[in-house]
């Protein structure tokens, strides 16, 4: 199996007029001869040379690769080249930069450049896309998440700690009055936050409109009784004019979020979305193993996740602690610290998005997530450990409260739970995270 590395964030160097992308590399020949085919290819350059190709134009519109770190080889290539696998290879940290002029500040345009006819070339036996800095002519073009953190706070009334929320299960095959059901029943027992399933939008099991009309009269009914309204993020990925529509119905409701699959939706559907919704969208990156799953093949998340930020989406998922895939504990962190850091300096927009846990999560996970990032704007959402808890749905979400208190408090998880019963029987039957 290739090897993950350990690879710092691309340094973000304000008032810098390119595009700067980072890049791991694995090739049978030298590097630096593959990186100059790829800032060809991705430029002014071709298989061959034209005679229009001057020296002039090289200089106006070529890219260029700005650093190129060799590490480690590997003994045989991760990717197949023509169909077979080379032998030894040469791996290097490489960083290629682009003029503006080529492709202005576009979104699509961009990923045409950075992750385009890349993978794909004979010189790469691997190739992954680590990381992007890009220039304040984005910030100036793209508005940021309407609500992020602050926002998502004010609507589902939660002024500090996590979001705790959970999904509604199972996936598919509940009607809308069976969902329903289950909201109430999450409301009853504390709830900030639900979502749909990312397979559940408009079957004939659930029709949209029916679930919502259904969801917000529970939701709406619980809100008058006790003035708490949690956040439900409705799935409205689809067409474009389906999600503008859907998304009307949700705020006609009085709903308070919209979801979309974003890797269905893609970048162009998702902005054209932002400048139509007046609530949050959150993101579900489904499909994001077939983008990353690879150490030599595809995207980091530290560059995938600001496309969408760009592209106005306010909640970010990014996995959890000992979660249920493949993704290693690292990188989750790294992910939900991404979505926290700023994109641009002042005085441009941070365009933040607020990182989602999820996979498997309960109260006891809680305790080294907050110990690795040391902040609280985030949701943490958790199906099992909350519906599977042995105390009931109440107990679930007060022992996952619980645990995220004691863990802002810095109250050993052993200690809070000898304190709360909900947490002591989280422990007991999931068994200690």
């Amino acid at each position: 199996m290739t090897p993950a590395i350990d690879v710092p964030p691309l340094a973000r160097i304000a008032g810098h007029p390119r595009v700067r992308a980072q890049y791991l590399l694995e090739t049978a020949g030298d590097p630096a001869r593959a990186a100059a085919v790829m800032a060809g290819e991705q430029s002014s350059g071709t298989f061959t040379k034209l005679a229009q190709e001057t020296p002039a134009l090289i200089e106006r519109c070529g890219a260029r690769v700005e650093s190129l770190q060799e590490i480690d080889g590997l003994p045989a290539a991760s990717l197949p080249v023509h169909g077979r696998y080379a032998g030894p290879t040469r791996r290097a940290v490489v960083e290629i930069s682009w003029g503006m002029d080529n492709f202005g500040a576009s979104l699509p345009n961009l990923v045409a450049t950075v992750a385009g006819n890349l993978f794909e070339l004979k010189e790469v036996a691997g190739l992954r896309l680590l990381d992007l800095d890009l220039p304040d002519a984005f910030a100036l073009r793209y508005a940021p998440p309407a609500f992020g953190a602050a926002g998502t706070r004010r609507l589902a009334q939660v002024a500090r700690g996590p979001l705790i929320g959970t999904i509604i299960k199972p996936s598919v095959g509940l009607s809308p009055e069976q969902t329903a059901q289950n909201v109430a029943a999450l409301c009853e027992g504390g709830i900030d936050f639900i979502k749909d399933d990312e397979l559940q939008s408009d079957g004939a099991h659930c029709p949209f409109e029916a679930r919502v009309a259904a969801v917000m009269a529970v939701i709406d009914g619980h809100a008058q009784r006790t003035g708490k309204k949690p956040m439900y993020a409705f799935n409205i990925t689809g067409d474009l004019d389906q999600m503008r529509r859907r998304h009307d119905i949700v705020l006609a409701h009085g709903g308070t979020c919209v979801m979309v699959s974003l890797n269905s939706v893609g970048l162009v559907g998702v902005h054209a979305l932002r400048g139509h919704a007046q609530l949050p969208i959150h993101g579900h990156r489904n499909g994001w193993g077939y983008l990353s799953r690879h150490p030599a093949l595809g995207f980091e998340y530290a560059a995938w996740h600001k496309l969408w930020r760009l592209a106005g989406v306010d909640h970010m998922h990014v996995n959890g602690l000992r979660n249920k895939f493949s993704e290693t504990d690292d990188s989750v962190i790294r992910s939900a610290r991404a979505c926290m850091t700023p994109l641009f300096d002042p005085p441009h927009p941070g365009f933040q998005a607020m990182p989602v846990f999820s996979s498997g999560q309960w109260a006891g996970q809680a305790f080294d997530t907050y110990a690795q990032l040391r902040c609280t704007d985030l949701i943490y959402a958790a199906g099992g450990g909350i519906v599977a808890h042995p105390g009931g749905i109440a107990a679930g979400v007060d022992s996952i409260r619980i645990a995220w208190q004691a863990a802002e408090q810095g109250v050993p998880i052993e200690q809070a739970a000898r304190e709360h019963k909900a947490l002591a029987q989280a422990i007991a039957f999931f068994g200690k995270a």
